[in-house]
């Protein structure tokens, strides 16, 4: 199993005891709260093994009006979250991160988190999203390109290993309403 799944960093192997016990059927998608800051710290820690945001970083992030923090929750337990940047004056959204826990890993949730970044960067007008991840990360390259994004460059010696990133961008159509 590849161990960079859904990220823009490597991950490493480890299982919170806590997550492997969580339901994931019962999950829910919403707005990371400050309450939420240990666990995604947490969760930062176990899955990547470099290039991690701190938690002061968290915490602006989880208050500035130019970033979208998704967590996913079953019951009180964070199994992963999605992090999008948005510039004013730009019409282009970026993913920073997505980070799914290994017992959460395989059932779409990575997929989720991403659908949902991109309909809150239509809600707010974005025409593109834009994104980087690892060149040796096949799963999240898999996942990425199946959901229409396409490669456009590479900037090497990008992560703190020397990894070079990948860079990947898919144009936002707006989503068409019904007409009754």
């Amino acid at each position: 199993m590849n161990e960079h799944l859904f990220s823009r960093r490597g991950a490493i192997r480890g299982r919170s005891a806590t997550a492997r016990s969580a339901r994931v059927r019962a999950l829910r998608l919403r707005r990371g709260a400050l309450g939420d800051l240990q666990a995604l710290q947490a969760l930062e820690n176990t899955v990547f093994s470099g290039d991690r945001m701190s938690l002061r970083q968290f915490r602006h992030h989880l208050s500035a009006p130019s970033s979208d923090l998704i967590v996913a929750v079953a019951g009180d337990v964070l199994l992963g979250y999605a992090l999008l940047f948005r510039r004013r004056g730009s019409n282009i959204g970026r993913v920073y991160s997505i980070a799914v826990a290994a017992a959460a890993r395989g059932q779409g949730l990575g997929a989720r988190l991403l659908e949902r970044l991109e309909a809150i960067a239509r809600s707010h007008a974005l025409g593109e999203i834009r994104l980087e991840v690892r060149t040796d990360n096949a799963a999240a390259l898999t996942l990425y390109e199946r959901r229409g994004y396409r490669r456009f460059a590479v900037r090497s010696v990008y992560y703190e290993d020397g990894c070079d990133a990948q860079r990947l961008s898919k144009p936002l159509a707006r989503k068409r309403r019904r007409r009754s």
